[in-house]
Parts: C-alpha cells; sequence; structure tokens
C-alpha cells in the first residue's frame, strides 16, 4: 500500500510550487490514479491559449497545466478547471476556475503575470451585480492546485467517495483523537481530516465528504462516524 503524509505533503507544498508538484503527484499516487504522461496539456495548446488572450500565462498555471490539465477526476469533479481554449479576462482578472453552476469563479489579476506563481483570487455571483468583487483567495498558483487535488477527488462519484449531510451538529462530530487535522487552505468552515486509508472533509458545515483506498476503509468510516451516508 502506498502510504502519504498529508499533513508533511501538505505545508510543504504550501511553502515551494516544486512541492506542491510533488505533492499533487503523491495525492493522486495515494488513490491510485497516479499521474502518467498524457495527462497534461501540450505546449501547443497553452501557447495558443497566450496568443488568445493576448498575455503570458504565469509559469505556475502553465505547469500546472502540463501536469494534469486532462485529468478532470483530479481537476473537475465538482468545480471545474477551465480548458486552455476557455482561459478568459474578466474585470481585469485571467479565469481559469469556476464553480459548477457558475456562483463562484477563480482566476490570477492580469498585472501579474510576469510573476511566477502570483496569489489567486476568488469572485462569488452576487444578486446585487454592484457587490461583486475579486477577493484574495490563496497566495500562488501552486497552493491553489494544492488545494484543488485535495478536494475534488473527494467528490467524485464513484464508489471510492461518500457524502453525508449535516443533521444537527452530527457531522462535526469527528473524533480529534482519531484523525490528524491538516491545515488546509479552503473556504471559511472547512475542516480536513486524514486517518489511514482516508481522507475526510467538513465542507463549510453542509456536511461530510470522504474518500477511501478500499471498500473496507470506507465502510469503516462511516460505521466509526456514524449517520446518513448517500452511498452508505
Amino acid at each position: 500500500m502506498n502510504e502519504f503524509d498529508f499533513v508533511t505533503g501538505l505545508a510543504a507544498a504550501l511553502r515551494d510550487r516544486a512541492a506542491a508538484w510533488a505533492f499533487v503527484r503523491a495525492v493522486a499516487a495515494f488513490w491510485n490514479v497516479p499521474l502518467v504522461d498524457g495527462d497534461g496539456v501540450g505546449e501547443a495548446e497553452l501557447t495558443a491559449a497566450e496568443r488568445r488572450l493576448g498575455l503570458p500565462l504565469p509559469a505556475a498555471l502553465r505547469e500546472a497545466y502540463a501536469l494534469l490539465g486532462r485529468r478532470s477526476d483530479l481537476t473537475s469533479n465538482q468545480d471545474t478547471l477551465l480548458p486552455p481554449d476557455e482561459l478568459t479576462v474578466f474585470d481585469g482578472v485571467l479565469v481559469f476556475r469556476r464553480e459548477n453552476q457558475g456562483v463562484a469563479h477563480w482566476g490570477i489579476p492580469v498585472p501579474h503575470p510576469d510573476q511566477e506563481d502570483p496569489p489567486v483570487v476568488v469572485r462569488l455571483d452576487l444578486a446585487d451585480k454592484a457587490q461583486e468583487r475579486w477577493e484574495p483567495w490563496l497566495g500562488s498558483v501552486s497552493a491553489a492546485f494544492t488545494g484543488i487535488v485535495l478536494a475534488e477527488p473527494l467528490l467524485a462519484a464513484d464508489e471510492s467517495c461518500d457524502f453525508c449531510y449535516r443533521q444537527d451538529d452530527h457531522a462535526r462530530a469527528v473524533p480529534a483523537a482519531d484523525f490528524t487535522g491538516l491545515e488546509f487552505p479552503g473556504g471559511p468552515g472547512s475542516r480536513w481530516f486524514a486517518a489511514p486509508d482516508v481522507l475526510v472533509a467538513d465542507l463549510d458545515g453542509t456536511g461530510l465528504a470522504a474518500r477511501a483506498r478500499t471498500p473496507e476503509a470506507l465502510d469503516a468510516l462511516r460505521e466509526h462516524l456514524g449517520g446518513d451516508w448517500l452511498a452508505g
């Protein structure tokens, strides 16, 4: 079995770009879906996007697409990593990701393209359009992809994943003694927990998302935590 220290790997990934790509590879391997040649977007496609946009893509964004730009199972189970031909500039920001119902978009402020690993911002779709703003999300593109690859695999529609909607306060009762908390740069209220063969996320208070490496590990997790799991 491929063991992986999420805590150490994540901490390193948030500090260093090369460590972030190593983390992405390690997470894919941990879930038994390793990255292979051909999983990334080719140079010609990235260059075509730059020509269409009239601006260079930051080095870290290029690296991310070249590494896993075709792996929607790692990047786009709920929210969508845009393919290069759909990258766009909106209100001074290069948009590369959108929420599955279009209620949020993520991007890179255009004044930063000369930075190799610039900060990422997020914009929520509000009823009052006058109140919409690009707000800071994460300090670098590599940190953003670290978060994407940590989160999106838990939301896949397959037998390795499950979800438990919050019922009263049950879904917040992840036993601290049995799980290791992760310092994950997610949205407000998100909490992450690792245990052997499983990863659990409390997603902004809506409930628990979980993924396990084996059916037995997922069954054991559901039994341990209790609650009304969608697939269990």
